[in-house]
């Protein structure tokens, strides 16, 4: 599912700009499918503006399924150059899991045969949230 952003001018300057997006994206759910995982795509451009945010996967209170399949078919279609991906923990707590740094480097891996460079893994909460590259776990 493609979800529109309010501004179509927006560029990824930071791990905060990626978090504060979907903090307030998921502030604006009802309470039901704020409890549940969420796994999203930023299909950016060269200049890392954002070209569209994709959901993957909306999972349950505990997971979501992720495949480099899904994560890529429209990367690869909206010839994104590069992308950034995100999932919250209805938790709270913005500590990765093992399983999430295991798909996250298999879909490092991924987008480097594809030529389509993963940036960065961001991890959200309704109040924090953690960057997979700024703890060099990418």
């Amino acid at each position: 599912m493609v979800i529109q952003l309010k501004d179509s001018n927006t560029f990824v300057t930071s791990p905060k700009t990626v978090a504060k997006l979907l903090q307030d994206l998921l502030a604006a759910e009802d309470e039901i499918d704020r409890d549940k995982e969420h796994f999203w795509v930023f299909h950016l451009d060269n200049r890392l503006k954002i070209k569209l945010l994709e959901l993957i996967s909306l999972g349950t209170l505990t997971s979501s399924l992720v495949h480099p399949r899904e994560v890529f078919t429209r990367a690869i279609a909206e010839r994104s150059a590069k992308i950034i991906i995100a999932h919250n923990h209805p938790s709270g707590e913005a500590i990765p899991s093992e399983d999430d740094i295991i798909s996250t480097k298999r879909l490092a891996k991924a987008g480097k045969i594809l030529g389509i460079e993963l940036l960065d893994h961001i991890i959200v909460t309704s109040n924090s949230f953690m960057s997979f590259k700024e703890k060099s776990l990418l």
